[in-house]
């Protein structure tokens, strides 16, 4: 009886941690996403036109697409400056840059993976 309570709060903790990973993906998934936030997150701030120089195939109203449902999920802050003609800056905001650490683990697993995939 104890192991099938064991086993019980195995399966409730395993099913909040899975849905904890779909969360995540939800708010982070697409093509694009990761790499806007890369992007940000290597220069702190980007205007629109850096942000899509950055990212090679993103499209203007992809990008824009992408942009605001980053802003949505409060990871990005978007700043509309004083200037002719205006210019629209966007910066990871406090919650966006938690995001930090894992783009740098991606980073790095990428660099590994890259360098696994050409030895073999």
């Amino acid at each position: 009886m104890a192991m099938e309570c064991e086993a019980v709060d195995f399966q409730k903790e395993y099913k909040k941690e899975m849905m904890a990973v779909q969360d995540s993906m939800d708010v982070l998934n697409g093509k694009w996403k990761i790499p806007i936030i890369s992007s940000i997150c290597y220069y702190n701030k980007r205007r629109f036109s850096d942000i899509l120089n950055d990212i090679e195939g993103i499209s203007n109203k992809m990008l824009s697409k992408e942009l605001k449902e980053l802003e949505i999920n409060k990871l990005i802050k978007r700043t509309v400056l004083d200037t002719k003609p205006i210019t629209v800056r966007y910066e990871l905001t406090d919650h966006g840059l938690t995001l930090k650490s894992i783009i740098n683990n991606l980073t790095d697993w990428g660099k590994q993976h890259r360098k696994k995939i050409i030895e073999d």
